[in-house]
C-alpha cells in the first residue's frame, strides 16, 4: 500500500498526534505562567504594613551584610557530592538486572565506575577535597 493511496489520511493522523503534544506543551507553559502572573496579583492580600516590609531575621533586628562570600571549595565539594550521588543511583538498576545483562552489562558498568574513579582522582589532584 502506498503512503498516499488513502488520500493523505495517514499523514493527517500523523500530524494529529503531534498536535496533541503541541497542545499539552502550550498548556503546560501557559497554565503556570497564567496562575503566577494573572491570578496571583488578583487573589493575594494587599495589606503592607511597616512591620511586614522589614527584613525578618529570627525575630531580631538584622545586622551586617546579607551577602557573604563563601569559598568556592564549598560549591565544588557540593557539586561533586551531587554528581557522585546521582551517578551512584545508576548502580541499583544495574544490580537488579545484572543477570539479564550478562558480560556486556558488567563491562559497561566497569567503564562507568572507571570514569567515576577518574573524576575522583582528578578532583583529588586538584585538591578539591582538602579543607584549609
Amino acid at each position: 500500500m502506498n503512503f498516499f493511496e488513502d488520500g493523505g489520511a495517514a499523514m493527517v493522523s500523523y500530524w494529529n498526534s503531534y498536535l496533541f503534544i503541541f497542545l499539552f506543551l502550550v498548556l503546560g507553559l501557559l497554565l503556570p505562567i497564567g496562575a503566577l502572573m494573572v491570578l496571583g496579583p488578583l487573589l493575594r492580600p494587599k495589606n503592607p504594613t511597616p512591620e511586614k516590609l522589614t527584613t525578618y531575621e529570627s525575630g531580631i533586628e538584622p545586622f551586617g551584610e546579607a551577602h557573604v562570600r563563601y569559598n568556592v571549595r564549598y560549591y565544588l565539594f557540593a557539586l561533586m557530592f551531587v554528581a557522585f550521588d546521582v551517578e551512584i543511583m545508576f548502580l541499583y538498576p544495574w544490580a537488579v538486572t545484572f543477570d539479564s545483562l550478562g558480560l556486556f552489562g558488567l563491562v559497561e558498568m566497569l567503564i562507568f565506575l572507571g570514569l567515576l574513579v577518574l573524576g575522583l582522582v582528578y578532583a583529588w589532584k586538584k585538591k578539591v577535597l582538602e579543607w584549609k
